[in-house]
């Protein structure tokens, strides 16, 4: 008798320590997909706002955005931008009066956009810029550029995407992906990440 009563002690203590893990796995298992979720974003935004760094200095050599990360690439590469050199020395005078009294000059010269962009990105890689982190390299952002009407002016806008569910895919707690994506979806939000707009004049990402 005593032996049966230890016996069925031991199973309802099983089955408490059971149940406690059960609770508290799902307590914990929404935490675990946040910080996940979050630790992730954070490094595909850093990699957006370079991107968008990239994109701008494009735009100011060349009047637009470019849709093609392999512009961007040859661009970074082997573009030039152009850097205002000021000979001379003065003291009193404005800049202006100054240049009309000769006693200064300007000199345009150009450095390459590689010797100037991202010197201070630890292990940066141009040729990885179009890769979204944690897909083992086999996505790509999606990018895209034109012109939007504002005030009967052609302003040129961009955008570069990547969805959550490229960079979340191999998490443990899918259903609660696959939940998020549902409502983002239903509530007329890009269920992921998005920098710029094809519709606003707006380089500002959909986080900020």
């Amino acid at each position: 008798m005593k032996g049966l009563r230890l016996i069925i002690q031991i199973v309802l203590v099983i089955i408490v320590i059971g149940l406690a893990y059960m609770l508290y796995n799902s307590i914990m298992e929404p935490v675990r997909y946040e910080q996940v979720k979050k630790d992730r974003e954070e490094i595909i935004k850093n990699k957006l706002m370079l991107i968008k760094e990239l994109q701008i200095e494009y735009k100011i050599i060349n009047g637009r955005y470019t849709a093609s990360f392999d512009t961007l690439k040859d661009f970074y590469l082997n573009g030039t931008m152009p850097v205002v050199l000021k000979i001379g020395t003065n003291d009193t005078l404005t800049e202006e009066k100054a240049l009309e009294l000769g006693l200064i000059s300007r000199d345009t010269t150009f450095i390459p956009i590689k010797d100037t962009l991202f010197q201070n990105e630890e292990n940066f890689n141009i040729e990885t810029i179009d890769i979204v982190p944690f897909t083992n390299g086999e996505v790509k952002f999606f990018m895209e550029a034109g012109l939007v009407d504002k005030a009967n002016f052609m302003v040129p806008v961009f955008q570069v995407t990547c969805k959550m569910e490229d960079y979340l895919k191999d998490i443990n707690e899918k259903d609660l992906l696959d939940n998020e994506v549902i409502i983002l979806t239903e509530d007329d939000k890009f269920p992921g990440l998005r920098l710029g707009s094809m519709d606003e004049p707006s380089t500002d990402g959909n986080w900020q």
